[in-house]
């Protein structure tokens, strides 16, 4: 009788701690969502303010104030006068970030002016909390991009991927849009302005060079093949982050037999996009024919052994320092899914990359012109 008596007892606790448990992770939901609610409306209310601030003190500035005057002493007592009554964060240096920010967002004065008349104040700051979703960190960094086409890719990436704001930062001084321009069709960089990058072919995620400055090697120095493998594991989650969307990563020095020789790729990753194996070698010296060869192999073994039948051809990249695209080309077949990219333990020349990207732009534009 003792042991269903404490069997029972014991079965109303777990039962009443099952139950607490429910309760408990329900109520933390909610809070959670609260919090993100809570986050999410002050950084709208934040973003709104700096941009109605920005709006005024341009009205200001068109209302026949020069443009000198206003630099000189305006913004200066602006910025004197908000301090006095609010304390700081009124800085000559944050109300100019709203200028700024206001002149790079601005929609059109028509639009503007009734927008303005015609809504309540929560009703604009909803309205304007569906066209801008990032925080005032954010739009610091994109506001300082001038080409408005690589502007608009960061903000589409940064949205679609949740990037913060120091990692935005970062891909903006990778020259991420100029290396995946460089990596394209001249007929698709145009694209990468409209929709951000999408993943729908091999050659999507490919980017040349690929940015290694993370690992923190230094470029003068010499480093073995395995020495930049175990500095990329060291950071695994960033290199994958470089690498770009849909990267999973599955093993390194992944053996596989065949006719009782063994062979070993650096690192077996998957796309989750694309649903296909991506292999990677990497190479500290110039790219040889022997290295497309042996990747090929490597290639050709996953898709007849590993890959299941509902998957896409594997895909093998060569991380090399450096390469000879002629010898690429004429070593690889045309529909082949080997691409070779050059790595850097720096950040990619971002003045030369934009160069290249305008050249490829003005091309595009004047074949467009004449048709």
């Amino acid at each position: 009788m003792k042991n269903n008596r404490e069997k029972n007892e014991n079965n109303i606790k777990n039962t009443s701690d099952s139950q607490e448990n429910s309760l408990l992770s329900k109520i933390s939901e909610l809070i959670e969502k609260s919090r993100a609610y809570v986050a999410h409306a002050t950084n709208t209310a934040i973003v709104y303010t700096y941009y109605e601030i920005g709006r005024y003190i341009v009205e200001f500035e068109q209302s026949g104030k020069t443009r000198a005057e206003y630099g000189k002493g305006v913004l200066k007592r602006l910025s004197e006068n908000l301090t006095d009554i609010y304390g700081k964060g009124w800085s000559v240096e944050t109300l100019t970030k709203c200028r700024k920010f206001y002149q790079t967002y601005s929609i059109s004065s028509e639009r503007q002016t009734k927008f303005i008349k015609k809504e309540k104040l929560s009703d604009i700051q909803t309205n304007f909390s569906q066209n801008f979703t990032l925080s005032w960190n954010h739009y610091q960094i994109l506001m300082r991009i001038e080409n408005p086409d690589e502007r608009h890719f960061y903000e589409i990436e940064a949205k679609q991927q949740n990037w913060g704001y120091k990692w935005l930062q970062r891909q903006v001084a990778s020259s991420l849009y100029e290396r995946l321009a460089l990596s394209k069709n001249k007929n698709e960089v145009m694209k990468l302005s409209q929709k951000g990058q999408i993943v729908e072919n091999p050659s999507d995620i490919i980017k040349n060079p690929i940015a290694l400055e993370f690992l923190g090697l230094r470029t003068e120095s010499a480093y073995t093949e395995s020495k930049l493998e175990n500095a990329i594991i060291s950071k695994l989650q960033t290199f994958l982050l470089e690498m770009g969307k849909g990267f999973l990563f599955e093993a390194r020095q992944k053996r596989f037999t065949f006719n009782e020789d063994n062979f070993y790729v650096d690192l077996v990753l998957y796309n989750r996009i694309l649903q296909c194996y991506v292999l990677v070698d990497l190479k500290t010296d110039k790219l040889s024919h022997q290295d497309l060869g042996q990747m090929q192999m490597y290639v050709n073994y996953f898709d007849r052994y590993v890959k299941l039948d509902f998957e896409k051809p594997t895909i093998g990249i060569l991380l090399c320092k450096s390469k000879d695209d002629a010898l690429v080309e004429l070593t690889l077949p045309k529909d082949t899914n080997i691409y070779a990219s050059s790595c850097e333990l720096c950040l990619p020349d971002k003045e030369l990359l934009q160069a290249k990207v305008r050249e490829w732009a003005e091309e595009f534009n004047e074949k467009n012109e004449e048709s």
